[in-house]
């Protein structure tokens, strides 16, 4: 009793006088006694009691052991624990569900992790039930040891006896899953979580969110993240560095700083990571002044890592500051940052890019002491090429693989540095073991890809110079780099190298033949085709079809004609793209007959027609007036399931305008928007000109107005028709207006504008509103072309207007180019004004540049 209030003394004096008496202490007194020490933390007092009893032979009981074993372990005193755990053992003592709880925590908090799971298994083993705060503790322990397949099943086993985790157990987890890249399994957490109501805590949320970002769903995160803040549980700087870095792997870096000011808006203190995840922002926003200042305060807080060094050196080297970057490696070399290899190849490229040979010898000789470099056959290649045999690179690997992207670097090195002898070294040392052509050409693919012409022609020629070459594929590649840059010698330089070869290959020629056309060359193109085609080779479908473009595309239709003609008579095998070349060159060539001819070759050899095709041949059709066959192309494409472009559908349109089927047209344009392709400028303008050719000047004013609604700002295209719609309405202020409204939207008309104008009110006999509209466009600075001459005689002929009819022809003879209706409506009015030699001098002018004349013109005839 007294041991049960605190009163240890009359605990203790009770229990000497029960002694002086002669009563021999049971186990229930010394366990009473013992119970009494335990319960309030005397555990000097509670040992030295539990050694006397021991002396006497007395075995306590179970539960006084527990007593005595929860007191230390809530003192954290686990070794002591452990010490009287292995005493109860040797008394035989059967421990009890809760001797096991406590004595697997302790164990674990010693770091006994094997005997704790052994332990657990002998309680397992005695019919005995662990707890859920075991197996949260042994889940964690094996998820901290990397063995998550031990976790995992412990977990299930957890289940499996219908135990509910705790949220620390579910953020163990959730953070195994994490670490692993199970997300389904998180998420299928999270979701078990929610329905046992097992309350997310923010540690939790924090881990939801990261695992959001990881799978791509930023909006998911971003719920996430004001859930946790609406919860009342956002106060940790993780969680907020957790969604600020979600927000920078979906490349919004200004939604990440704002999450950053909100956090420090709230007092809470920046560590070193905020600083490392601030920096990244900066940095991708390539905000230099910032990321300068939130790296000099990153350093505050001890030497920087090497991931943000890595980070602003290449904020530097994206904005071209190069000299910053050289003094930025000087800087972290002298302050001994750690290297990574990401910083190293950082580094290393730099260095390398500015030939600066001492400094990368130097680095690479540091680095070889990093034991962390040892797996990296990059940096494994830059150490024995540079260094050979050097202590330093002693133990690592026999070089039996150089590293492609180093060797690059390498080379670059030395070629900035201007020692060809050393490339040529290495190259000799690569081409002499087995794969080097093949490590070589790698190199030079890299060069390629970077649009390095000058280091992939360099070692290209060094190979040459030692008696190998280099892969087709490879070459092939080089000569059309050099052709993209239309840097042709060197194309021709490459290519005369190859060409040699009794086994250099198709592709070589082609990509020569490629090389000429991008450089504008066809007349060589077209020779080297001769030339090879000459010899027996057969360029085939590519070469053949990069030719026949290039001829077409520099106007050499005949030339064009005669290779596609030779290419069907060899019998040549050619896929869709080739028929595609042919058909339309031939329809550029005005051949529209020969075009459909190879459209049936294509279909009868069993090819398949792709949405380009059928294109193409809508336009084959429609120039040569046969719009029904237009149509049944377009139909069959529909037919067929390809995907309708929007170039597909304003082709066919287009057609139907033309051929005034208005209907027609309008109804495949809402066609077109309802399977969701939307107009762009050139559909609107096209459309809007199938109207006004009509003089549907209402409907042109609705898709006027719908091209500007969905961001299309209207060109001198769409103005011309909106003029051309009004005219045709006899709406000639309406025209006029939009002619000074495209004036003020800063887009010049042409005379094609003033021309629509002019044409309305001559055909309507208005012809000092003409003249007017004329003198106009004289003060606009522009020339008025041939139209607006032809439109102003047609209208004083029409009219009657002899002397102003003369008058104008004499005006503009000076300087307009002769034509067949205005010289002979000149002759019609000279004649018609009783000034027949005038009429006859123009006549001979107009036999002498052999014009016909047109005789059959009428003064008058509107009068």
């Amino acid at each position: 009793m007294y041991g049960q209030v605190g009163k240890i003394k009359l605990a203790e004096q009770t229990f000497l006088e029960m002694l002086e008496v002669g009563c021999e202490p049971d186990e229930v007194a010394c366990g009473t006694m013992l119970c009494s020490y335990a319960r309030w933390g005397r555990h000097k007092a509670m040992s030295s009691f539990y050694s006397a009893i021991q002396e006497r032979g007395i075995i306590l009981s179970v539960s006084v052991y527990n007593f005595m074993l929860s007191s230390l372990q809530k003192k954290s005193l686990h070794g002591r624990v452990i010490e009287l755990w292995r005493k109860m053992v040797d008394k035989r003592v059967t421990p009890n569900s809760f001797t096991y709880t406590v004595i697997i925590s302790s164990l674990v908090k010693k770091g006994f992790h094997d005997e704790a799971f052994k332990l657990f298994n002998e309680m397992k083993n005695g019919g005995h039930v662990p707890e859920e705060v075991t197996y949260s503790l042994l889940i964690t322990i094996s998820i901290r040891n990397f063995n998550w397949d031990e976790a995992g099943r412990l977990y299930e086993e957890m289940q499996s006896h219908g135990i509910v985790p705790s949220n620390f157990t579910c953020a163990s987890l959730l953070t195994m899953y994490y670490k692993k890249a199970d997300y389904s399994k998180a998420l299928s957490l999270f979701t078990e979580m929610q329905s046992k109501k097992i309350a997310a805590d923010e540690v939790i949320y924090g881990l939801l969110i990261r695992i959001y970002g990881k799978l791509g769903l930023y909006e998911d995160a971003q719920r996430t993240f004001e859930e946790t803040e609406q919860l009342g549980l956002l106060s940790d700087e993780k969680t907020y560095l957790a969604m600020a870095q979600v927000h920078l792997n979906s490349g919004n870096f200004e939604k990440a700083l704002s999450v950053i000011e909100v956090m420090k808006s709230r007092n809470i203190w920046l560590s070193r990571f905020a600083y490392i995840v601030l920096l990244q922002c900066y940095v991708m926003k390539e905000d230099l002044d910032s990321a300068e200042s939130t790296f000099h305060a990153l350093s505050k807080t001890g030497l920087p890592d090497a991931g943000s060094c890595n980070d602003m050196l290449n904020l530097y080297l994206s904005l071209q500051m190069t000299e910053k970057a050289k003094d930025f490696i000087i800087q972290i070399r002298k302050d001994q940052v750690d290297f990574d290899e990401e910083l190293y190849r950082t580094v290393i490229k730099v260095l390398c890019e500015e030939g600066m040979l001492r400094e990368a010898e130097l680095l690479t000789k540091e680095m070889g002491t990093n034991v962390s470099f040892r797996e990296s056959r990059f940096f494994q290649t830059f150490c024995k090429i540079m260094h050979g045999e050097n202590k330093d690179c002693e133990y690592f690997s026999v070089f039996d693989q150089a590293n492609t992207t180093a060797l690059g670097l390498i080379i670059t090195l030395y070629f900035r540095h201007g020692d060809f002898n050393k490339i040529q070294e290495i190259l000799k040392l690569l081409l002499g073991t087995g794969g080097g052509l093949s490590i070589v050409s790698q190199v030079v693919n890299n060069f390629i890809r970077e649009g390095d012409t000058c280091k992939a022609g360099a070692v290209n020629a060094q190979v040459t110079k030692l008696g190998w070459r280099l892969e087709d594929e490879v070459i092939s590649s080089l000569i059309n780099l050099c052709g993209k840059r239309q840097k042709l010698k060197q194309a021709q330089e490459v290519f005369a190298a190859a060409a040699d070869s009794p086994t250099c290959g198709k592709s070589i020629f082609n990509s020569m033949i490629d090389a000429y056309a991008k450089c504008g060359k066809s007349e060589d193109a077209y020779l080297l085709y001769k030339e090879v085609t000459d010899k027996g080779h057969d360029l085939g479908a590519v070469g053949v079809g990069i030719l026949v473009n290039s001829l077409t595309n520099s106007g050499k239709h005949q030339e064009a004609e005669r290779i596609i003609r030779k290419s069907i008579q060899d019998n040549m095998e050619l896929d869709t793209v080739a028929y595609n070349i042919f058909i339309k060159a031939m329809l550029k060539a005005g051949r529209l007959h020969f075009a459909a001819s190879i459209y049936e070759r294509l279909l009868s050899f069993g090819v398949s027609p792709s949405i380009q095709t059928y294109n193409t041949m809508i336009s084959v059709y429609g120039r040569g007036q046969k719009l029904d066959k237009a149509v049944e192309m377009f139909n069959t494409a529909c037919s067929l399931g390809l995907s309708l472009d929007e170039k597909t559908y304003m082709n066919i349109i287009s057609y139907y305008g033309k051929a005034g089927k208005r209907h027609e047209a309008s109804v495949l344009f809402t066609k077109m928007q309802e399977e969701g392709i939307k107009p762009g400028k050139v559909s609107y303008n096209i459309m809007i000109n199938v109207y006004a050719v009509a003089g549907l000047y209402r409907e042109v004013e609705e898709l006027f107005l719908a091209m500007q609604k969905d961001g299309w700002p209207p060109d001198s295209f769409t103005y011309l028709s909106l003029v051309q719609a009004y005219t045709e309405s006899l709406k000639y202020l309406e025209a006029e207006e939009t002619i000074n409204v495209m004036k003020k939207k800063g887009i010049s008309p042409s005379c094609s504008h003033f021309n629509h104008l002019l044409s309305a009110y001559a055909k309507a006999g208005l012809l000092a509103e003409a003249e007017r509209v004329y003198q106009k466009l004289l003060t606009t600075g522009l020339s008025p072309d041939l139209g607006c001459h032809r439109t102003m005689l047609r209208g004083y002929m029409d009219y009657g207007h002899v002397e102003k009819g003369i008058n104008f022809f004499e005006r503009i003879r000076e300087h307009a180019e002769p034509d067949r209706f205005i010289m002979s409506a000149a002759i019609h009015l000279y004649k018609s004004a009783g000034k027949k030699p005038m009429a006859e001098v123009l006549l001979r002018s107009m036999n002498n540049l052999k014009i016909p004349f047109l005789d059959n013109l009428e003064i008058g005839s509107k009068i």
